[in-house]
């Protein structure tokens, strides 16, 4: 969208907010980035060069008070999240700390080199789980009705409307079984500080203090692992297995080093992270097809196939989800390839 777009009354509210209350000497507004609900960052530009990112969160549909809070918290915890330098929560404005435009997943793409950034990224996450102990007593429960909630996005979103799959009871039963599972194990896992969406696309690289952490508004205090899978086994860049269970062995080490705890040996944690990633999985392929389907975003749907890679690995790894990874084979894979090209193909018709 050009600066210089019409029709779009918040932009122009933007703009007056800018210019007349702040005495921010606008030269240029341009967007910066969309992501998956209806908040929107626009990059700013000051006559004397200095950029700024505006946030736009239509109070009707996006409340800033989240954001706020848990930008908060984490700037205690040692971490590189936007300074705020402004707030309109009435209308449901913030201006941010310009952190750039480089994200963790474009460095990757264009041969970055992994470890460093994975290092970086890690340490990040091991100050935010270490330094945040207090911080999440502050945040809502990762609990089991949230667990299960995010679980039932698949069977209506990928199973039914996507994959257009009729579940039959034994269908459904399984599902149950194996979401119960996966609730109960990631309740097992000590309690800590969980951004919930830390990966690629939320983590800028930044000349100093990286990286920049972005998209936290939604964190709760649960599951330890659950956002080293986010990292680690990302939606949007996958790493050999081995290259991934390095990580998170070295990753272990790290927590236990500083105290924290780490498991009763790499074998639980592994299974702690395998076994959160499923429950993850599970709620991105419903999460990526309502975007699509309710929503009209198709840019999620040519991850779907790395997102099923991942549920369909962790399923074959333990012997008590034999019966989900069989209703994988029988039920899902032979309709999603069909699925999915229909999908991409009613999307590009429709551009």
């Amino acid at each position: 969208m050009p600066d210089s777009a019409t029709g779009d009354a918040r932009l122009e509210q933007i703009r007056e907010w800018l210019s007349a209350e702040l005495h921010f000497e606008l030269a240029r507004l341009e967007p910066a980035s969309y992501d998956a609900s209806f908040r929107r960052y626009f990059r700013a530009w000051r006559r004397d060069g200095i950029t700024r990112v505006v946030m736009d969160a239509p109070p009707d549909k996006e409340d800033t008070a989240p954001f706020l809070k848990v930008a908060g918290l984490l700037a205690g915890c040692a971490v590189h999240v936007p300074q705020i330098e402004a707030v309109d929560r009435q209308r449901g404005f913030v201006l941010l700390e310009d952190l750039g435009s480089v994200l963790y997943l474009q460095r990757l793409r264009a041969a970055g080199d992994p470890e460093a950034l994975y290092g970086d990224a890690l340490e990040a996450l091991r100050r935010i789980q270490l330094h945040g102990l207090t911080a999440a007593l502050e945040l809502a429960p990762y609990d089991r009705a949230t667990l299960e909630r995010e679980m039932a996005l698949m069977p209506e979103w990928f199973c039914e409307r996507h994959l257009r799959l009729s579940l039959s009871a034994e269908d459904r039963a399984v599902l149950a079984s194996t979401f119960d599972l996966l609730v109960r194990d990631g309740l097992e896992q000590p309690v800590v500080f969980v951004h919930r969406d830390y990966h690629s696309r939320n983590l800028l690289f930044t000349a100093r203090d990286n990286p920049g952490i972005v998209d936290f508004q939604d964190a709760l205090a649960g599951p330890l692992t659950y956002d080293l899978v986010s990292l680690l086994e990302d939606c949007y860049i996958d790493w050999p297995r081995e290259r991934v269970e390095r990580w998170v062995a070295d990753y272990r080490m790290r927590l236990a080093a500083a105290g924290m705890p780490a498991g009763a040996n790499a074998a639980q944690f592994l299974r702690w992270f395998d076994l959160i990633g499923l429950q993850r999985h599970i709620k991105v392929l419903g999460i990526f097809a309502r975007l699509w389907w309710r929503d009209g975003k198709s840019g999620y749907l040519g991850d779907l196939p790395r997102t099923l890679g991942y549920v369909t690995d962790a399923a074959g790894r333990y012997a008590e989800l034999a019966p989900f990874a069989a209703w994988l084979r029988r039920r899902v894979h032979p309709a999603f390839a069909a699925a999915n090209a229909r999908a991409l193909a009613q999307s590009a018709a429709v551009r």
